[in-house]
């Protein structure tokens, strides 16, 4: 059960900082980070910090997408893991 909850530490890293990265090309008028990218980060175990990167960079906030798959992914990520270290 640990290595989910370090799994999911690790992904949600990367998850996160892929969003910082993004919001700082977009600022800067550089090349994208794709939008598919992004989604896999987060589908792959990066859903809260995908959710947290969003929210701290304030970025593609305004596209309902993201925000309400992303903490669909967050929650359900986090779900899991409860599940796993309570009920197992």
């Amino acid at each position: 059960m640990k290595v989910y909850w370090y799994i999911l530490a690790v992904c949600s890293l990367i998850s996160m900082l892929l969003m910082g990265i993004d919001k700082a090309r977009a600022i800067a008028g550089k090349r994208r980070i794709s939008e598919k990218a992004l989604f896999l980060s987060a589908l792959i175990m990066g859903g809260c910090g995908g959710f947290l990167g969003m929210v701290l960079f304030r970025h593609k906030t305004k596209h309902w997408y993201f925000v309400v798959c992303f903490s669909l992914l967050a929650a359900l990520q986090a779900g899991v893991g409860l599940y796993l270290t309570l009920g197992a």
